[in-house]
């Protein structure tokens, strides 16, 4: 909720995937929330099949009708190069879902984007849990939209070690131009990265709650949490998973769920084994790089980002689980 007790306005930019799908469950039925849009693109599957699994997850959440809109088939300079090995060939662990009845909007994702902000009463959060290329394609085209951005929360880049290669996050990694230029976007930027987003797993006793549920929406997250499996360094606990990009959602609702702290970031642009890295500065002070250079004590050139270190794991899975089964 805002200060004044209504609800958080806020847009996700996904490429639903399995735990795009649990967030866009969560996200629709936190009552302090306003899923005002969902812009699609390009990364877990092919554009298309992110639109058609959004829709879908949205009409098994008995979602009211919120306008869905297709985004980049392509990163900006990169390929596409999806992640069918983790969420299947349908992009979404492929146990079956009907097709969609309901129909995308008639704009595409960036036109969606900049007319849901400008025409929110209040501030938006953006909550991009994929590839951040429509994200970019908004800010160059429509910097204008930036005084009614809250803030940015986005579930991408990595402190420690990567998933795509061995430094870089698999979001930032698809597109890394469209991550720089986000850090670019002049607001408030909250990074959700690997290093919180592995870490909070829902324990097998309720996953298997969730799939028994007679509830489409609650019986669906159970389904996704079974396909994704609790990392090896958290322990597996049978149908135990993962909420991934969920957690991103739940750090706008509930904020003190995670520590973060501000600072520099930037995205390695150079081809080679770091492309897609986010350099994360945790020194307490410049470096002889920046002496050397001339910069003042004290400065960075890189954007100020708040960047989750850690997360109250138990905090968020209650959350979640009470926002799905409610």
């Amino acid at each position: 909720m805002t200060n004044d007790g209504q609800p958080i306005p806020v847009i996700i930019d996904c490429d639903t995937g399995v735990d795009d799908a649990l967030a866009l469950l969560f996200a629709v039925r936190h009552p302090g929330l306003d899923l005002r849009a969902v812009t699609c693109v390009a990364g877990n599957t092919d554009v298309d099949g992110v639109v058609r699994n959004t829709l879908t997850v949205l009409e098994q959440a008995g979602a009211p009708d919120i306008p869905v809109a297709r985004g980049a088939a392509l990163p900006l300079i990169e390929p596409a190069r999806s992640a069918r090995h983790v969420h299947g060939e349908d992009g979404m662990g492929d146990i079956g879902l009907p097709a969609p009845t309901r129909t995308p909007a008639d704009v595409d994702a960036v036109t969606l984007l900049r007319r849901e902000i400008l025409a929110s009463p209040r501030p938006v959060t953006l909550i991009p849990t994929a590839p951040l290329t429509n994200i970019a394609l908004l800010l160059r085209t429509h910097p204008e939209v930036t005084r009614n951005i809250e803030r940015i929360v986005f579930m991408g880049g990595a402190v420690a070690c990567g998933n795509a290669t061995p430094v870089a996050e698999f979001n930032v990694w698809h597109d890394p131009e469209a991550a720089a230029i986000l850090l670019t976007a002049g607001v408030p930027i909250t990074m959700y990265g690997l290093d919180v987003f592995q870490r909070v797993v829902v324990p097998g006793a309720d996953v298997r709650r969730l799939r028994t549920s007679t509830e489409p929406g609650a019986r669906l997250a159970g389904e996704l949490l079974s396909h994704r499996p609790a990392t090896p360094d958290v322990g597996a606990d049978g149908e135990a998973g993962g909420i991934g990009d969920a957690g991103a959602v739940c750090a706008v609702v509930d904020p003190a769920g995670i520590s973060t702290r501000l600072l520099p970031v930037e995205v390695s642009l150079a081809p080679g084994p770091t492309r897609g890295q986010t350099i994360v500065d945790r020194r307490p002070r410049p470096g002889e790089s920046e002496i050397h250079a001339g910069v003042h004590a004290g400065t960075r050139e890189q954007a100020l980002v708040d960047v989750a270190l850690d997360v109250d794991v138990e905090r968020f899975v209650k959350l979640y689980l009470a926002t799905v089964l409610d």
